[in-house]
């Protein structure tokens, strides 16, 4: 899965037989959770999110043996992300014409102010693609260094703590700290660069 969310146009055109069960699996393991947490967080909830997903990916499954892949007309994942963005519209559509329950009216109120297209949108969207990058590429490289190592870089750059409390958290010195951050960071760029050229 190293060009993971990157797809391959070889990925694509296997996608067109329906009998290419593996090439659904990688699909859905690759594009699932970038649907799924895009629909999360446009407040949608866990049920409402996986329905979503699954309205997408049926989608894409009776257009796939009539599309073809093709670069010059865009990106996939913005293919995708049309895809997504009209599902969503007639999602919140349909919970609008619906009557409000009487549960949770801030969250029908969110729903209710969410725009259906935008700059917004699209850039929640792709915020959404680089945090799945992200974590590709995390669980791609996390086992290539020492457990003190990984936490020291994760317990700084994401729970953003202090290199001195990490420090002494983890007995280690805070030039250390800084090391293991700087060691682990340059691996996830590079991994990611590869992830991209793919």
């Amino acid at each position: 899965m190293g060009d993971a969310l990157l797809t391959r146009a070889s990925l694509l055109a296997r996608l067109g037989d329906p009998e290419d069960r593996a090439a659904w699996q990688e699909f859905v393991e690759l594009y699932g959770r970038l649907v799924y947490g895009f629909a999360r967080q446009r407040g949608l909830q866990d049920a409402d999110a996986a329905d979503l997903t699954q309205e997408v990916f049926l989608a894409l499954a009776g257009a796939a043996g009539r599309w073809r892949y093709n670069p010059q007309r865009g990106s996939f994942r913005g293919w995708l992300y049309g895809i997504t963005r009209k599902k969503l519209a007639r999602f919140l559509a349909r919970r609008r014409s619906e009557p409000a329950g009487s549960g949770d009216t801030n969250a029908h109120l969110r729903l209710d102010a969410e725009p259906s297209e935008g700059p917004d949108l699209e850039d929640a969207w792709e915020q959404e693609f680089r945090q799945q990058l992200f974590r590709l590429a995390a669980e791609a490289v996390s086992d290539s260094f020492a457990p003190t190592t990984w936490q020291a870089f994760w317990r700084t750059a994401v729970d953003g703590l202090s290199a001195a409390a990490v420090a002494a958290e983890l007995g280690l010195s805070v030039g250390a700290v800084y090391v293991a951050k700087s060691r682990v960071l340059a691996r996830l760029t590079q991994q990611v660069q590869q992830m991209q050229a793919e």
